[in-house]
């Protein structure tokens, strides 16, 4: 498995010294606040599981990030396939940090490098963003890696609750945009 090194991260296979920042992460409401209720220890855990696995079939997948001067795990960012039940079809990018990472640059950083990733070594025609409609910060971060918005794509989150979850927006980009 690849990692990713940028000038601040260090995009790398998960260790079980992840787990405990990782759970941290899971359970603070204001990290969920566009994903949804917080996780448990044990749901959190197997989301680590789960993406270790998927990155070991496919070839890519969630990395974990951490900041290269001081080894602090501070999130994850990559690629995963669009859910099976969307109206498209592709590769979506994310990302997720811990709150004492945010407003550094981080997640623009290693979206960028993903993004890099996917194009030149994977070779994708394009790549998906998608978020909550009310998610300012990630969609910023969209806009800031050259993704454009497809309104046309746009949805209700079938699997949520009427509410601020469940309007989401759609982003991408297509390899000739980062060339």
């Amino acid at each position: 498995m690849a990692e990713l090194c940028t000038d601040r991260l260090l995009l790398r296979r998960w260790r079980d010294a992840d787990l405990e920042p990782w759970a941290a992460m899971n359970a603070d409401p204001e990290v969920r606040e566009h994903l949804g209720e917080p996780l448990t220890r044990e749901q959190s855990d197997a989301s680590v599981a789960q993406f270790r696995a998927e990155f070991d079939e496919r070839g890519y997948g969630w990395w974990a990030v951490e900041v290269r001067a001081t080894g602090e795990f501070i999130g994850f960012a990559g690629l995963d396939g669009v859910d099976d039940d969307m109206a498209f079809t592709g590769v979506e990018i994310g990302w997720r940090l811990a709150r004492s990472a945010w407003g550094k640059g981080y997640a623009t950083e290693a979206a960028l490098a993903v993004l890099a990733h996917g194009f030149d070594t994977l070779r994708l025609p394009e790549i998906l963003a998608v978020t909550t409609a009310a998610n300012t910060r990630s969609r910023a971060v969209m806009s800031r890696i050259g993704m454009t918005r497809e309104p046309a794509y746009d949805f209700d989150d079938p699997t949520v609750p009427d509410g601020p979850l469940r309007p989401n927006v759609v982003y991408r980009v297509g390899r000739r945009a980062t060339a």
